[in-house]
């Protein structure tokens, strides 16, 4: 369907929700794909992926409380759905197949 479609940065956004050991929140995000991707993002981008993938029900978020740095103000935590797990599983397989193939062709 349209609309259904997993662009790369939202796969890169609802990679590191998945791996996040604690509560994945928009600026603990926005400096993990900082750190790693080696490019800074704007945390209106993350926010507005968020936002994409929520639509799609890939992902589903909850407030938590803030810590005290913060004065104890909430923030919205995110997690995968089982169906955005799903869709990772699908991408990680599409992207291995092509892998393979580009290997077997020697590229």
């Amino acid at each position: 369907m349209k609309g259904d479609h997993l662009g790369e940065f939202e796969e890169l956004v609802l990679l590191v929700i998945s791996g996040s050991d604690e509560d994945a929140y928009g600026v603990a995000i926005k400096e993990t794909l900082d750190r790693e991707t080696g490019r800074e993002v704007s945390l209106g981008a993350v926010y507005a992926a968020l936002e994409r993938l929520a639509g799609k029900g890939l992902v589903v978020s909850h407030e938590v409380e803030g810590p005290a740095v913060r004065g104890g103000r909430r923030r919205r935590a995110f997690e995968p759905t089982s169906e955005g797990r799903r869709v990772l599983r699908q991408m990680r397989a599409v992207r291995e197949r092509l892998w393979r193939h580009a290997h077997a062709r020697g590229r």
